[in-house]
């Protein structure tokens, strides 16, 4: 069983699926930080300075021993206060949408290489012609 699992591991595409798994986390961050720290807050500015994240409403009701503001999102959130933060899904949906298009771009870009590729991997056109006349000749019956 341990002999399965060694060869299970040590193949390709597990190994390379560890790696996309690590670099995608660390792209997810870097996305993260570029939609609240810069598209966001310029999207702010553009409509009047506005923070999205503070963008919710109170479901529920705000316990009595809560100190804080009752227009901090966060500290609500953390007393335990039911919230419907449509600011911060407004940010967590533009995150999506940056990281989608550059996976699209990504993407994009390796289909035309492996085209190329697959375009320069192919014979010649005298080459594939030999090619049938093998194959045709192996199908004939044999006398």
């Amino acid at each position: 069983m341990f002999q399965e699992f060694k060869a299970f591991v040590s193949r390709g595409n597990v190994l390379d699926l560890a790696v996309a798994v690590i670099i995608g986390a660390a792209f997810g961050k870097i996305v993260t930080s570029l939609t609240d720290d810069i598209i966001m807050p310029i999207i702010g500015k553009v409509f009047g300075g506005l923070d999205f994240s503070s963008y919710f409403l109170v479901l529920g009701k705000i316990p009595a021993h809560y100190a804080g503001s009752p227009t901090d999102y966060a500290a609500l959130k953390k007393a335990g206060v039911a919230l419907l933060g449509y600011g911060e899904f407004v940010t967590q949906a533009v995150n999506f949408l940056i990281v989608a298009f550059i996976i699209f771009m990504l993407v994009r870009a390796a289909n035309k290489v492996m085209k190329v590729e697959a375009v320069a991997a192919a014979d010649p056109a005298d080459v594939a012609l030999l090619k049938e006349i093998r194959d045709e000749l192996r199908a004939r019956p044999k006398l």
